[in-house]
Parts: C-alpha cells; sequence; structure tokens
C-alpha cells in the first residue's frame, strides 16, 4: 500500500472511529453528566495510549517535542469547551457546522503553507469535503439568529489547532506525544469538574457506555497521527473531520434517526470528495 493511499484509509479511520465516539459520547451524557463523561472518557483514552506506548517500547521523545503535543491537548480542550458551551447557548444549526469546517479548514492553509499547495484532484477534494461536512453538520431550519457563533468560531480554532499542533508533536513518535495530549485535556477535565463542586461521577449503568466513547475517541485520535505520518497533513485532517457523517450513520442505523435531505447531499458530496482525494 503506498503511503499516501495509507494515509487516506487511515484517516478514514479516524473519522469512523472520532464519529463512533460522538455517537456513545452522546448517548452517555444523556444518562450521566457531561464534565462525568469527559473525565472518565479521557481517563480510558489516556490508559488505552500509555498502555500501547509500553508495550510496544516507544521511545520518550524530548520534552521540546512532547511541549507540542501538551499544546495540541489544551487546544482541544478549550475547542471542545467552548463547543459544548456554545450548544448550549445557541442552536446547532449554526454552531456544529461552523466548528467542523474551520476545523478542517485550518489544517489546509497550514498545509498549504507548510507542505505546499496540493494537486488540483485533492483541492477539488477538500473544497467538496468542506461542503459535505456542513450539510453532514447542520441540523435544524436554515436562518433564525446567530447565538453561540463567536463561540464556535473559538471551537473551530481549538480543534483546528488540535490537529496542526498534533501533527508536529506527532514528529517524535505516536503514543507519547498523544498521551501528552490527552493527559493534558485529562487533567484540565478534572480541574474542570473540582471546580463544579457538583456530583459529576457517572451512574455505575452508564460507565461501560462512557468507556467506550473514551476508547473510541482515543482511537480517533492514533488514527489520524498515523495518517499524518503516513501523508500529508491536510489529507489527513479533512478525511478525519469527516467523523460527523459517522456519527450521523449510526444515529440513523441504530436509533432510526431520519436523515435530512441536505445531510443525504452532504453525504453524497463526502463519498465524491473522498475518491478525487485517494485519485
Amino acid at each position: 500500500m503506498s503511503s499516501s493511499l495509507a494515509a487516506v484509509v487511515l484517516g478514514l479511520a479516524s473519522a469512523a472511529s472520532w464519529g463512533a465516539g460522538d455517537f456513545t459520547g452522546g448517548i452517555a451524557s444523556k444518562r450521566a453528566p457531561v464534565v462525568g463523561v469527559l473525565v472518565l472518557g479521557q481517563a480510558a483514552g489516556v490508559t488505552l495510549i500509555l498502555a500501547a506506548a509500553l508495550l510496544l517500547h516507544e521511545s520518550v521523545p524530548a520534552p521540546a517535542t512532547l511541549a507540542w503535543s501538551v499544546a495540541a491537548g489544551a487546544a482541544g480542550a478549550v475547542g471542545l469547551a467552548a463547543l459544548y458551551r456554545a450548544l448550549a447557548v445557541g442552536r446547532m444549526a449554526v454552531v456544529a457546522p461552523v466548528s467542523a469546517v474551520l476545523s478542517a479548514s485550518i489544517p489546509v492553509v497550514w498545509g498549504a503553507l507548510a507542505e505546499g499547495m496540493p494537486s488540483g484532484s485533492k483541492l477539488a477534494g477538500f473544497v467538496l469535503a468542506l461542503a459535505g461536512i456542513w450539510l453532514i453538520a447542520r441540523a435544524g431550519p436554515p436562518g433564525g439568529g446567530t447565538e453561540g457563533l463567536g463561540l464556535a468560531l473559538v471551537a473551530g480554532c481549538g480543534f483546528g489547532a488540535y490537529l496542526v499542533l498534533m501533527d508536529r508533536g506527532a514528529q517524535g513518535g505516536t503514543f507519547w506525544p498523544l498521551a501528552a495530549a490527552r493527559g493534558t485535556s485529562f487533567a484540565l477535565a478534572v480541574v474542570v469538574a473540582g471546580a463544579r463542586r457538583r456530583p459529576w461521577a457517572p451512574p455505575r449503568h452508564a460507565v461501560p457506555l462512557v468507556l467506550l466513547s473514551g476508547v473510541l475517541d482515543a482511537g480517533g485520535n492514533a488514527f489520524f497521527v498515523l495518517a499524518t505520518q503516513a501523508g500529508r497533513l491536510d489529507v489527513a485532517a479533512v478525511l478525519a473531520s469527516m467523523y460527523p457523517a459517522s456519527t450521523v450513520a449510526l444515529a440513523a442505523g441504530l436509533l432510526r434517526e431520519r436523515i435530512t435531505r441536505p445531510q443525504s447531499a452532504g453525504i453524497v458530496a463526502v463519498l465524491g470528495a473522498i475518491a478525487l482525494i485517494a485519485g
């Protein structure tokens, strides 16, 4: 398998894992406090990643390299906090697509600056993918206010920065940089949980689903890092950012949620984008 094809496969695996993690995490958040889902899920992800680093005897990168991963973890935590707050005060039809498209666009711009412009077919695939992500992530009727837009922009910037910084940190390894990033997110989640001074521990019946969401999130991160190591950052980031398609597909298949016409068009656009990017 060529490195470019490997990057495509790994990027799509990241999208599938992240989307499944969002799906299970969303269900878990209906059964347990969101902070508890974050803390326990991050703990599960960090444990899995540390175990992989130790079992594979991966060398610990230099502190300067790990610093990029720590910064990535902080950026991702800020993005997640901003997204949750934006969804609480704004409309999902505005918040979700703005944050998703912005988080995918930032690595594309950075990749063009750092690695040069991609080929014409890949560039067309990026544009089609961003349009598809927008349509899939959009929920509810168009129009209405723009509450939460500022926070959605912060969330998109946080997630986009995470992808760029994680790519830089992963130049020194795979699992130790991931452990540093997820460990940072876990520590921040614990601080938030402690500051709330309210019960946050998930009930026992929700724990397996919370743990599964954390494992799937960790898997998405690992596949993304491997994709950046196999190919270009922009290819890996755009493909990984297709995770809303996985979430929507699972919701339709398992929860019988209806896929709207815009979402159907978005899925078709994403499939066309994959063909262009992989070509």
